[in-house]
C-alpha cells in the first residue's frame, strides 16, 4: 500500500481581503487579518507593512505565500473591478 500525501497548503500569518469600495471621497481599501484576527483596513502596500510592523512582523517578501496570502487581487491592487 503507498501513502498519498496531501498537498502543501500554506496557513500565513496575514492574510489581505479583497478591495472594498470606502464611502464616497474615500479611498478604496482592504481588510487585513493578522493570525485569523481582523486588524483593520490598509489602503495601500505600505499600509500592510505598518501594520505587521505593529504587530512585530517583519515582512521580507511580500510574495511569499508562507507570510502572506493576498485574496481577490495581488499586492497592486487597490481599486475595486
Amino acid at each position: 500500500m503507498t501513502e498519498q500525501s496531501a498537498p502543501y497548503i500554506s496557513h500565513p500569518r496575514i492574510l489581505v481581503l479583497g478591495v472594498c469600495q470606502g464611502k464616497p471621497g474615500e479611498p478604496p481599501f482592504r481588510i487585513m487579518e493578522i493570525d485569523g484576527q481582523v486588524i483593520g483596513e490598509v489602503t495601500s502596500i505600505t499600509g500592510v507593512l505598518e501594520a505587521a510592523a505593529f504587530h512585530g512582523i517583519t515582512i521580507h517578501d511580500l510574495d511569499d505565500p508562507d507570510v502572506i496570502r493576498w485574496v481577490g487581487g495581488g499586492k497592486f491592487t487597490w481599486r475595486p473591478h
